[in-house]
């Protein structure tokens, strides 16, 4: 996987960030997502002047946005020629006024919709060219912060709170991933997940008015290793906390759970699932 193209989401700031800086000094084709066309063109500007030789392009759309998203994979899959790594990163956190109960563009709860439904919708719209491309990856970012999913109340209308709902959709992105992963088996594309670092010093945390614990870099260095360890190539549907293989939380291998959310998903997405 010399010379891979790796596209990462939510690469503006914070982690984000932090992984496309690494890997364009590695000699990676990068690819940077943002919903903000200054911030965007900024870290794409920085990452050149560090990296001089990296090749660096960049998409802009919102991930709030289902329609945005289905847009940015189309341009995605008619201007690059491969994709090695999608890198699912960008992320809707507590937020700043946590008991504000906000929507996506497409009425859905907003921390389900940007950390479930934009990533899921994103890799279905992607894989016909990470298959094209396998060996290939996808890394979801996730969080040891997770939180049983009540199908009665998906969409949090009842006691709503920032950092509920942000683990409640954290959790739906691994129960996603483990289903993927096993349904795309054997194509030679992996989806795995992993919760990087504990409060890292990020926009999100801050904001929420919690306290940085540890740097962004300490979560760049296990999220890479998922994009670049080749003992991993043929590991895939696994949970990781940091560099560790270890369970995500217990409803997360629930086979009805997990059903049920898979139907809902392509349901809220207004897409079937593959093979139907």
């Amino acid at each position: 996987m010399n010379q891979r193209t790796i596209l990462i989401t939510g690469a503006t700031q914070g982690l984000g960030r932090g992984i496309a800086l690494d890997l364009a000094a590695r000699g990676d084709t990068v690819l940077l997502h943002g919903r903000d066309r200054t911030r965007l063109d900024a870290v794409a500007a920085e990452v050149r002047a560090t990296a001089p030789d990296a090749t660096v392009r960049t998409y802009l759309a919102d991930l709030a946005d289902l329609d945005h998203v289905r847009t940015m994979a189309a341009r995605v899959r008619a201007a690059e020629p491969r994709l090695d790594v999608l890198v699912n990163n960008a992320v809707a956190g507590g937020g700043s006024e946590p008991l504000r109960r906000e929507l996506s563009r497409q009425g859905h709860e907003l921390r389900f919709a940007v950390n479930h439904l934009a990533p899921y919708a994103l890799t279905r719209a992607l894989l016909p060219l990470l298959t094209a491309s396998a060996p290939a990856r996808v890394v979801n970012v996730a969080s040891i912060g997770q939180d049983t999913i009540d199908f009665d109340d998906i969409m949090l209308e009842q006691g709503y709170e920032g950092l509920r709902a942000y683990c409640r959709s954290k959790l739906a992105m691994i129960m996603a991933s483990f289903e993927l992963a096993a349904e795309i088996g054997g194509t030679g594309v992996t989806v795995n997940t992993l919760h990087p670092a504990h409060l890292m010093d990020t926009n999100g945390v801050r904001e929420y008015g919690l306290t940085p614990a540890t740097s962004i870099d300490e979560g760049v260095r296990p999220t890479v290793r998922l994009i670049t360890d080749p003992d991993l190539e043929a590991t895939t549907g696994r949970y990781f906390d940091q560099f560790t293989d270890t369970r995500a939380h217990e409803q997360a291998y629930d086979p009805e759970a997990r059903r049920r959310l898979m139907e809902l998903t392509h349901a809220l997405m207004g897409q079937p699932e593959l093979g139907s």
